[in-house]
C-alpha cells in the first residue's frame, strides 16, 4: 500500500512567539519519550500497516539524533517533544493526556523559532496524509502543502 505524504513549508518571515520553553533532550527522560512516541504513531503505523507499530525500542535508535531533540517537560513529566534537523521539523509528539490543550501548538511554535534563530530557510516539515490533526495544525499556524510524495 502507498503512504501520500505531504511536504509542508512555512515560508513567511514572522513566526509567532511562544510562551514555553523546551530543554535538551536528556537520557533520563528516554523510556517516557519512548513510550509517548510510540503512543503517539502507534495508530497510524497500524493503519498504514509499518511494522513495526510501536517503532521506538533502544536508545540507539535516537543516539546522535538526541541532540537535536527537545523536550516540554513539567516536573519530571514529559508534557511533548519536537526535533529540529536543520530547517526541519521532525516528530512533534505530545503526550496524550496532555492533548487537545494546546501544546502541540507551543511545541511546534517553539521549534520554528529555534531553527529561524539559525536559519532564514523555509521550515520543512513531512506529514502522512492520514495524519489530518497534524496537517490541520499546521495549515493553521501558516504552513503550505509544497509537494506530495508516495512512500512505502
Amino acid at each position: 500500500m502507498d503512504i501520500l505524504v505531504y511536504e509542508m513549508k512555512y515560508v513567511k518571515d514572522d513566526i509567532e512567539k511562544t510562551s514555553i520553553s523546551c530543554i535538551p533532550f536528556e537520557q533520563k527522560y528516554f523510556q517516557q519519550y519512548m513510550k509517548i512516541y510510540n503512543a503517539c504513531f502507534y495508530e497510524m503505523r497500524k493503519s498504514l500497516d509499518i511494522e513495526p507499530y510501536d517503532f521506538l525500542s533502544d536508545y540507539k535508535q535516537i543516539g546522535e539524533k538526541s541532540k537535536d531533540i527537545f523536550l516540554l517537560v513539567s516536573g519530571e513529566e514529559m508534557i511533548g517533544s519536537v526535533a529540529c534537523y536543520g530547517s526541519e521539523i521532525d516528530d512533534l509528539i505530545v503526550n496524550q493526556k496532555f492533548q487537545n490543550k494546546g501544546y502541540g501548538k507551543q511545541i511546534l511554535l517553539w521549534g520554528m523559532n529555534r531553527i529561524r534563530q539559525i536559519s532564514n530557510e523555509p521550515v520543512l516539515l513531512h506529514v502522512a496524509k492520514w495524519n489530518e490533526k497534524a496537517i490541520r495544525l499546521y495549515e493553521k499556524v501558516g504552513f503550505d502543502i509544497t509537494n506530495i510524495e508516495r512512500v512505502r
